[in-house]
């Protein structure tokens, strides 16, 4: 159980904690696909078999292992890849990844997530801590955040326990006063864990915890976190 007494601020995951995470990657991904037709058609064509993808990303990853916290970069040199090995200018890498960040924005939150956070706002400030490159001050959830702690900023991504702190330490609070929030078992619950915080795991789809610390607090919706919390 949460030691409600310790709380006082709350960090919370982004995609699949707060809205559903793929359906907004393939819109930004057509809305993308969509640009390079026009400005880099052979790129366009290059691109759309999802093996192609695959390939594209895994050449990227192997060559920039010190990077694989941070997705946009990688984003950016899979779409210069492209571009390249498509033969189109891969100078346009910089505004085609413009063109997919800006739609990566365009999330559709949970039904009851704007009122939820709107709820737990008004009693913690709230961090978001996220892995991804949603940018959560571009998004309708942005409203309610103090301030956010990505992967890319810190050089670490979750379950790391420097992420966690760095958040902390954002907030001027020890991690013991921080109650992080996320749908990831390991990534978001066991971190928080290790790194000291309480944590709340989100699970929607009763997925099994299978990992040595005991089972957090759980829930399948971050509305019914507020139940518990500001009850």
């Amino acid at each position: 159980m949460l030691d409600l007494s310790k709380i006082q601020a709350i960090t919370l995951d982004l995609d699949d904690t707060l809205w559903p995470v793929w359906p907004t990657i393939q819109h930004a991904e057509q809305t993308l696909h969509d640009w390079l037709l026009v400005h880099a058609p052979q790129t366009a064509t290059y691109s759309q078999s999802a093996d192609v993808k695959r390939e594209v990303r895994a050449h990227v990853q192997a060559q920039h292992a010190d990077r694989l916290h941070d997705l946009s970069f990688l984003r950016q040199e899979a779409i210069r890849e492209s571009l390249r090995r498509a033969g189109d200018d891969p100078h346009l890498a910089e505004d085609a990844f413009a063109v997919f960040f800006q739609a990566r924005q365009q999330v559709t939150l949970f039904e009851g997530a704007h009122e939820a956070l709107e709820r737990l706002a008004a009693r913690y400030p709230l961090v978001a801590v996220s892995n991804g490159n949603a940018d959560v001050f571009r998004t309708p959830a942005g409203v309610h955040f103090h301030a956010s702690v990505s992967a890319r900023d810190t050089g670490v991504a979750k379950p790391d326990p420097r992420i966690f702190h760095a958040a902390a330490q954002r907030l001027s609070l020890s991690p013991d006063a921080v109650l992080h929030v996320g749908d990831d078992a390991l990534a978001d619950a066991a971190g928080a864990l290790r790194a000291g915080m309480q944590a709340v795991w989100v699970n929607s789809d009763n997925h099994p915890w299978s990992h040595a610390e005991p089972q957090p607090f759980t829930v399948r919706h971050i509305a019914d976190l507020c139940d518990h919390l500001l009850a």
